[in-house]
């Protein structure tokens, strides 16, 4: 009964939203698990039927016989909200009947950020005679520069560098592209590697334009860079939890405290949304108070 909706939802993630197949994933498991409770509950409406009512008996069904934590049921109302914004443009459905489904209050838990002298210790601990430590080396003042998602790092080819005026094409979420800045130091350790020891790598096929690579000749995976990471914020001695998206998060960071335009930075980040760079402003009281002070006639 459901499945002609979920195939019209996949089409439009994959050709309107142009979304990453795990993202679809995610949407299409939201639906399924709706589907799952319509059929337990012997509930026979088809997405245009269905109503607050409907919703919220699901979303105690997923609480309470499924044991979701809050974050997941979250998500699961989110993935709702846009079936049925794509509903509304298909009109196969006239009303939405997520717009009073109330999500579960998140308490929103910001990373551990470093300091750029953490960053400089962290990244200090690369044995750069070893010719995984000369291209580390510039995975991780790449990572710092520019602000890129791990993904982006990994997938980042040489044919996006502009090394000569001091940028980098990043290919973000849903294949969006921008360009950002890059660094004097992450440029010159970029070309040391690509120079040296990239050159005496045996690439395989299909891996000719990857910038990094492991010593097979491959793009490196994901678990790598973060293992990479980890092994040197131990011997830095640092107990901060750190991943790669720590060093995304603490560029933004330290831009904004440093007083970059919220906008510039958002544009940097590659986010779709300004609500979403709003996350990397966990700036302290000072520093807002400082800021109005200069900025704010009434505080003048």
């Amino acid at each position: 009964m459901w499945e002609p909706y979920k195939k019209g939802f996949k089409a439009y993630l994959q050709l309107e939203r142009s979304l990453a197949t795990n993202s679809i994933d995610a949407y299409l498991l939201d639906i399924e698990k709706l589907t799952s409770f319509l059929l337990e509950n012997s509930i026979k409406k088809n997405p245009s039927e269905i109503d607050l009512k409907d919703l919220q008996q699901f979303v105690k069904w997923i609480t309470e016989d499924r044991d979701l934590i809050q974050s997941s049921q979250a998500r699961i109302i989110s993935g709702l909200r846009t079936f049925y914004k794509y509903c509304l443009l298909e009109d196969i459905s006239t009303v939405d009947p997520t717009t009073l489904l109330e999500a579960p209050k998140l308490k929103r838990t910001l990373p551990d950020v470093l300091s750029f002298d953490e960053i400089e210790k962290i990244i200090s601990q690369i044995d750069l005679s070893t010719a995984e430590g000369t291209r580390n080396k510039a995975i991780l003042e790449t990572m710092y520069s520019c602000g890129l998602r791990v993904s982006e790092v990994v997938n980042l080819k040489l044919s996006q560098l502009y090394l000569d005026v001091e940028f980098i094409k990043v290919i973000g979420k849903g294949n969006k592209e921008r360009l950002v800045p890059i660094g004097s130091s992450a440029v010159k350790y970029i070309n040391i590697y690509r120079d040296t020891d990239r050159k005496k790598i045996a690439i395989q096929k299909g891996e000719e334009d990857i910038l990094f690579l492991n010593r097979r000749g491959k793009r490196l995976t994901r678990v790598m860079i973060f293992l990479i990471i980890k092994s040197l914020v131990k011997k830095a001695g640092i107990t901060k939890s750190v991943s790669p998206h720590t060093f995304r998060h603490s560029f933004a960071t330290h831009l904004v405290e440093g007083g970059a335009d919220l906008r510039a930075v958002q544009e940097m980040l590659g986010h779709e949304s300004i609500t979403t760079t709003e996350i990397y402003t966990h700036l302290d009281r000072e520093f807002l108070r400082k800021t109005l002070e200069r900025f704010h006639p009434g505080f003048q």
